[in-house]
């Protein structure tokens, strides 16, 4: 008799992955949001390609079995995690170890262009002025990473071939890293605060008037961990009234950032549209890490970038 197939769920985004390597060893079925609640108690892995919908969260609760492994090709897992998937004995795994360094060259690329003046540069060009300045030293400058993941330390070690001198804060001190109670002094010293924490209960709107006000009048605030980390209005405010110098943001609340925002037009900041970790090539990247894993998973070997449900992300770093 032949074994019958452990069943692939792909809730899909536009393109969908290569899985041809899975030929023969999956049934791979797709489906859209709408679809999925339909599917889940048929499938036995659910692979969430498309990783800005939150229709996990909506459809798992439903009554009828569910997938014993859920991934996602993102590194957060907020937008699929709800209680009933929490609770359960499902195993989440991320795309953790694809982003690292790409965002990390992003945040460089931003602390750059912030100092050296270029969006002002690229403007004067458009208007064929020649407007001689003075920009920024980046070398001897501090940063304080918040965030102590893989992302976070990438872009620590990034910066410190910068010559930056960079403090790195995560949930629990430990060597080398700060704990949140340190996180008031280390911002309110540093000339770049950048933002690469997950969101959890404790970090949504770490970010807000208080933290910004915290921060010298020369910080820029740099955030690519996710949009719910700042209270958008207080950043607003802290740019206007020019609490501290300028920010960058590559994600948002709400995305895609509605074109009626205010804060496209706000002085000093920089607005991207989620792309720091989107380098040539990176849903193939996210295609094999899939296969890979589903490779031990199908051999019963241990699965790597297990999320802690509870905590919200990956443990051990």
């Amino acid at each position: 008799m032949t074994p019958t197939l452990p069943t692939l769920l792909v809730l899909d985004a536009d393109p969908p992955p290569r899985l041809g390597r899975l030929t023969g060893r999956a049934r791979i079925e797709h489906t859209d949001a709408a679809g999925l609640a339909g599917r889940l108690p048929t499938a036995d892995v659910l692979l969430v390609w498309d990783f800005s919908s939150r229709a996990v969260r909506d459809a798992w609760p439903g009554a009828g079995p569910r997938p014993r492994w859920v991934h996602t090709a993102s590194a957060g897992v907020d937008h699929l995690m709800c209680p009933e998937l929490a609770v359960s004995d499902t195993v989440v795994t991320n795309a953790r170890g694809i982003f690292d360094q790409p965002i990390a060259e992003y945040v460089a690329a931003l602390v750059l262009a912030v100092a050296k003046d270029l969006p002002r540069t690229l403007e004067l060009q458009r208007e064929r002025t020649w407007g001689h300045r003075e920009t920024r030293r980046v070398a001897g400058t501090r940063a304080c990473v918040i965030g102590s993941g893989p992302i976070g330390r990438a872009i620590a070690r990034t910066l410190k071939a910068l010559d930056v001198t960079t403090a790195l804060v995560g949930r629990v001190p430990r060597t080398g890293i700060h704990g949140p109670g340190d996180l008031d002094r280390l911002i309110s010293r540093a000339d770049w605060v950048i933002s690469a924490a997950p969101l959890t209960e404790q970090t949504y709107g770490m970010f807000d008037t208080r933290r910004f006000g915290v921060m010298q009048p020369s910080a820029v605030f740099v955030n690519v961990g996710r949009g719910g980390l700042v209270d958008e209005d207080a950043l607003a405010e802290a740019l206007r009234r020019r609490w501290i110098a300028g920010a960058a943001l590559d994600v948002f609340a709400a995305e895609p950032l509605a074109g009626d925002s205010p804060l496209w037009g706000l002085p000093g900041l920089i607005v991207s549209p989620h792309m720091s970790g989107d380098t040539v090539g990176w849903r193939d990247e996210l295609g094999s890490q899939f296969v890979e894993l589903y490779e031990r998973w199908a051999a019963g070997r241990p699965l790597r970038n297990v999320v802690d449900k509870k905590r919200g992300y990956v443990p051990g770093h």
